[in-house]
């Protein structure tokens, strides 16, 4: 009988580099939004890749940074976390990063004891010279580590990757049922798809300072009835959200409901609310009513 690999493949590093981009690009889903924000995943969010003879349930997490809000201190805990209980490591860089970002952070990954893989991402934006400065550079800061660069957006060289995680993949049977693509619910990715469109159009503090709650979700036969809250600090924002005469929450809304459309495959009938919940960031109750706080 075939032996039966499976395990847990997380991913880490800092804002910015394409940890959401090179997950989905693994998974062969949308399982995580992206944007040119700093701060866009929030959560840990699982993606799982079946075949016959494996299974990778791959994590993506929070960009890592030093926390200015109890919100941040919650997201850093998913990226430490990521750590403690990986199979296989995936650190992720870029052609743009210096190597002084975060040292606290990459000291604890020199300390993991799995595999860990630095990923060079958007190799397509640099040149073989300065690549090869930075995989000698990444050689001194872990040594232990593999180093691969590839082109998460392009797809050059993931199919490298892949083949390299597989091989370091612990023998074992599946964790989740074969049929299960993430550990996340409908809700959750309706409100992902709802944030990404703040993320995308909308500046400065507001994307941040918004959060999504799903109230209702209500499948029937030929369609998804979602009414959708977004809360924010203050009642400035809050106008801002809504736009003059309801423009921008019109906008955000047609353009959400077109995402999740194409991801439910269902028709969808959105409502949305905007609601102020002054200095929700601090708060613990509401960090753990939306699953940042465990306790």
């Amino acid at each position: 009988m075939k032996e039966h690999k499976a395990g847990f493949v997380n991913i880490v590093g800092n804002p910015n580099v394409g940890k959401s981009t090179l997950m989905n690009a693994l998974v062969g889903e949308k399982i995580s939004i992206i944007t040119s924000k700093a701060q866009t995943t929030r959560h840990r969010i699982m993606g799982i890749v079946n075949s016959d003879d494996f299974q990778i349930i791959y994590s993506d997490t929070p960009g890592v940074l030093k926390p200015n809000y109890k919100l941040q201190e919650s997201m850093l805990k998913f990226s430490t976390s990521a750590l403690d209980d990986a199979d296989v490591l995936l650190y992720v860089s870029d052609t743009f990063e210096t190597f002084d970002k975060n040292e606290d952070f990459l000291s604890l990954v020199n300390r993991v004891e799995v595999p860990v893989i630095v990923v060079i991402n958007k190799i397509d934006l640099s040149d073989q010279e300065k690549i090869e400065v930075m995989v000698d550079k990444w050689k001194n800061k872990i040594p232990r580590a593999e180093i691969i660069p590839l082109s998460a957006l392009h797809q050059f060289n993931v199919d490298v990757l892949l083949k390299r995680i597989i091989s370091l993949l612990p023998e074992s049977p599946a964790f989740f049922p074969k049929d299960q693509l993430t550990d996340k619910t409908a809700r959750f990715f309706m409100s992902e798809i709802l944030r990404e469109k703040i993320l995308t159009n909308y500046q400065k503090e507001i994307p941040y300072s918004t959060e999504v709650e799903i109230e209702e979700f209500i499948e029937e036969e030929k369609i998804i009835r979602i009414r959708a809250l977004i809360y924010t600090e203050r009642e400035s924002q809050k106008g801002i959200i809504i736009g003059k005469k309801g423009s921008m929450l019109k906008k955000i809304g047609s353009l959400a409901r077109k995402d999740g459309e194409a991801f439910f495959e269902k028709q969808i009938f959105l409502q949305i609310f905007v609601k102020v919940r002054k200095d929700w960031r601090n708060k613990s109750s509401f960090l753990r009513q939306f699953g940042y706080l465990n306790n």
